[in-house]
């Protein structure tokens, strides 16, 4: 491991000696999660073929990603708002380039500190340990049939990708509120609220779309611990292992570092899809200019109004049958 990469792992991941002055606290002692906080960044979830066997990216190589990065924003920038789609061609075509409607993305323009080439750390191959099986019916996102409206993803039906921390792209931020008793995390992403009871509550089993969470503070980290999915095997996931199951738990870990920086650790178990648990780990950061996305207040995520746009997608399915019919 290069010198860079054990120095911007550690200022990363919190490993530095940090006295309690250093951390912001609220009036109730507590340490102070509160802010707009964005996770956006170069780094993938899981590591790239073309980075197979490498946990690191040296420094130049972040620099250049960085600065390529910067000139595709400048050009997304600089054209149209609208052009014509192609077909399938939103957000990211199936090679993983940037589709017609990319303005609305926002991604930043920085690598994560640490240089990893991924954000599981966790197993080491830097991949999501799916079971052989998992994946038998997933489908390509942006593929039909379009015979219903469960042929949709649940995003696009407006419900939501499934578990909403780890989230990049659109509407990349996340505002977190809190009171003696509750940590409350607004996602911008679907308006979705998501309450932690840190007071000691017992969980009620009560099936949630992001699960029922419980948290709890160790020193400067805030632990919190979602179990209580609900299955949902009718709904079609753009990602499958974001999707919800009563199988699947979730520990996330919370630690302010500084005054600008949140050490982000999450790991996901679930024996039905995931043939072992798997932990990714990232930093999120209150400088939105500084990681280079759209700075400001989160702003509201109104979807498809009336869900024109599910309409519009069967109704051109038919339209396509009856072509085919000819």
């Amino acid at each position: 491991m290069s010198s860079y990469a054990v120095i911007a792992l550690a200022a990363a991941l919190g490993c530095r000696p940090a006295s309690a002055q250093e951390v912001p606290r609220t009036s109730w002692a507590d340490p102070d999660l509160q802010g707009i906080w964005v996770a956006s960044t170069l780094t993938p979830l899981e590591r790239p073929s073309e980075y197979q066997g490498r946990e690191f990216l040296t420094r130049a190589e972040v620099t250049a990603l960085e600065a390529e990065a910067r000139v595709e924003e400048q050009r997304q920038q600089n054209r149209p708002a609208e052009r014509a789609p192609a077909g399938g061609d939103v957000d990211y075509r199936p090679d993983g380039s940037l589709g017609y409607d990319a303005f609305w993305l926002d991604e930043g323009t920085t690598w994560q500190p640490s240089g990893r080439t991924s954000l599981i750390v966790d197993p080491p191959s830097g991949s999501i340990p799916y079971l052989p099986t998992a994946r038998d019916h997933e489908r390509p996102y942006g593929t039909g049939p379009w015979n219903s409206h469960l042929d949709l993803d649940t995003g696009e039906r407006c419900f939501g990708d499934g578990f909403p921390q780890i989230w990049f792209g659109d509407n990349p931020n996340h505002q977190i509120f809190q009171t003696p008793t509750d940590v409350v995390i607004l996602h911008e992403m679907y308006q979705q609220r998501r309450i932690i009871p840190v007071d000691g509550r017992p969980q009620t089993g009560i099936p949630q779309w992001n699960g029922e969470p419980r948290g709890r503070w160790e020193g400067s980290t805030l632990v919190v611990e979602s179990r209580y999915f609900p299955d949902r095997p009718e709904d079609r996931f753009r990602h499958l292992w974001r999707a919800p199951a009563s199988t699947l738990h979730v520990v996330e870990r919370f630690t302010r570092v500084d005054a600008e920086t949140i050490d982000y650790a999450a790991t996901i178990t679930d024996p039905v899809r995931f043939a072992r648990p798997w932990t990714v780990r990232f930093v999120l950061s209150n400088d939105q200019a500084g990681r280079g996305v759209t700075p400001g207040h989160l702003f509201e995520y109104g979807c498809h109004e009336g869900n024109h746009a599910m309409v519009n997608v069967l109704r051109g399915a038919r339209v396509e049958d009856a072509h085919a019919a000819r």
